[in-house]
């Protein structure tokens, strides 16, 4: 499946940094962990924020890499 933005919530900011929780429906963590999975939401993703991700295998954490590439979220 590909990223859906109604699927990214903001469920704390402060300071500039900001812990989102992305909910997906049929995506697993490797799909998640793709690059460029989340590029569409590279003007609101910061470097350094973190995800709560609840994928159909489990929840786990990523912290978020941006650059000139593109949006990735790097498994902590």
């Amino acid at each position: 499946m590909a990223f859906s933005l109604r699927n990214l919530s903001v469920l704390a900011y402060a300071n500039g940094f900001t812990l989102w929780l992305y909910k997906t429906g049929a995506d697993d963590q490797s799909c998640i962990a793709a690059p460029g999975f989340f590029n569409d939401a590279g003007d609101m993703l910061a470097g350094g924020d973190m995800l709560m991700v609840s994928a159909r295998d489990g929840g786990r954490m990523f912290s978020v890499l941006a650059d000139a590439s593109g949006v990735r979220a790097a498994p902590m």
